[in-house]
């Protein structure tokens, strides 16, 4: 039995297809076959039932892609120590961030970053946390940013900043001559959302949950952009609410709609994501320092009240 082997094995499991993994590990097909059924041999099983079109897993199949995977992980932790040792900081890293951080956060770090450190090659992908999730524990993804906590015991979580809940509020608004809001004042029933499956949709719906009951089908416009529904919000569509970061790039005209909630302020915790196994680590520090140390001068609030990003919250 070879990591070799093994490697070949995932990514079968991940395509579903001998001729498309062979493609992704760079060798032939027929040479990718053939030492997939050597360890079939070797185990005495059959690790894919190959008269399934797509090709599936056979039931001792699913269980060694799981061991597999840990076996793979740990093989990687070798370079990962050589690496540390050696102070590299380099290689293939792949980043998954979220929509609603992925436009502000970016711009704001990436040049420091790679000046600083030329010799990572960073592969940044936009995700939802759902799709980071299932990656991060598939190995194939190496770290994320993403809203927390995420309460899932494989990944580990460290936090970049809170950042609050700001209120845009068009003129004709009920809440529009108020100074400053409370969370007691928001009404799901007149807010504008992101669209489904984005984790600050969930961050808001969890937030006027705790006010009073709510229907779904109430809600009225939902939008794939901030920016959009900034828009619909002019239009005297209802009210929306903004992450801090978005209200930095808002014209001058539309900062008259930003209202900011009384203290303890609602906000988002985001950190960097990483699977439990804790690889590419040199890396990950590298990328938490230059993050923290940027937002740092940007987001000064202090006194928050986190908001989880959990879509389904048991009520009490």
């Amino acid at each position: 039995m070879t990591i070799t082997q093994l490697r070949y094995v995932l990514a079968v499991a991940e395509h579903q297809n001998f001729t498309k993994a062979a493609e992704k590990t760079f060798v032939t097909q027929p040479t990718l076959s053939m030492q997939i059924q050597k360890l079939e041999e070797e185990l005495a099983i059959l690790i894919f039932d190959r008269s399934k079109k797509p090709i599936e897993l056979t039931e001792v199949g699913k269980k060694l892609v799981q061991q597999a995977r840990n076996i793979v992980n740990e093989s990687e932790r070798i370079q990962d120590i050589v690496d540390q040792q050696k102070g590299f900081i380099g290689g293939e890293f792949k980043l998954g961030v979220i929509p609603t951080v992925m436009p502000t956060l970016l711009p704001m770090f990436l040049h420091n970053f790679i000046k600083k450190y030329p010799k990572v090659k960073l592969k940044i992908e936009e995700l939802t946390t759902e799709a980071i999730m299932e990656r991060l524990q598939d190995g194939h993804l190496d770290a994320a940013i993403a809203a927390t906590p995420l309460q899932n015991e494989n990944i580990k979580e460290r936090v970049l900043y809170y950042e609050p809940f700001v209120g845009y509020i068009p003129p004709s608004h009920r809440l529009n001559k108020k100074n400053k809001i409370d969370i007691s004042d928001l009404d799901i029933d007149d807010m504008l959302l992101l669209e489904d499956g984005h984790c600050f949709r969930d961050g808001i719906v969890n937030l006027c949950k705790t006010q009073k009951s709510y229907d779904e089908d109430h809600f009225q416009l939902e939008s794939g952009s901030f920016e959009t529904l900034v828009k619909l919000s002019n239009e005297g569509l209802g009210m929306t609410l903004l992450p801090y970061l978005h209200t930095l790039d808002i014209n001058d005209k539309e900062k008259g709609n930003l209202h900011f909630f009384n203290e303890p302020s609602p906000a988002r915790e985001v950190s960097l994501i990483f699977h439990k196994s804790e690889l590419k680590m040199q890396i990950i520090e590298a990328l938490h320092s230059t993050i923290a140390g940027v937002v740092k001068g940007a987001i000064t609030f202090q006194n928050v009240q986190i908001i989880s990003p959990i879509s389904k919250i048991k009520s009490d």
